[in-house]
Formats: C-alpha cells, sequence, structure tokens
C-alpha cells in the first residue's frame, strides 16, 4: 500500500538525519545546530522541525528515544533557564 511506502521512506529520511546530527554531535559535542549555521542549515532546520513536531506529539515515540539517546533539548529557552538559575 502507498502509506507503507511513504512511512519507509519517511523513516529513511529521519535516519540520514539522524545519522547527520550523531556526526555533528561527535564533532561538536552537543546537539544544538542553530538553523542559521551557513554550513549545517539544513540540519539544524531539521533538528527544529523535531522539536516543534515534538511539541505537538507527533513525533514517532522511536524517533523520540533516538534524539533523547543523544541529548537533543527540546526546550532551548528551558534547558538556558535552568542553566543560568543553577550558576545562581
Amino acid at each position: 500500500f502507498i502509506w507503507d511506502t511513504i512511512e519507509i521512506t519517511w523513516d529513511k529520511q529521519f535516519d540520514k538525519h539522524f545519522n547527520r546530527l550523531c556526526a555533528f554531535k561527535a564533532e561538536n559535542g552537543h546537539c544544538n545546530v542553530s538553523q542559521y549555521d551557513k554550513q549545517n542549515k539544513s540540519l539544524g532546520q531539521w533538528v527544529n522541525a523535531q522539536r516543534v513536531s515534538y511539541k505537538k506529539s507527533s513525533l514517532k515515540s522511536d524517533h523520540i528515544q533516538q534524539l533523547n539517546s543523544i541529548g537533543v533539548i527540546w526546550d532551548l529557552l528551558e534547558h538556558a533557564w535552568n542553566t543560568n538559575f543553577g550558576q545562581l
């Protein structure tokens, strides 16, 4: 059925970007890729899209688990606030 093909293609795209994110983390020590980083613009946009999907509860649970496993921060503002508050 055609929906199965779309699902497989979507998962392959996720895996491709996830692997790029793992490489980015290995090189930079974090997963916070900026959408405005000229060298990693498409990866930054993808990470942002995952955050948006997560907030809308439309991200697949296995994808959430994969992203959690490498330390993706879902809410950057909350993370920054907690980090700065902890330094007081």
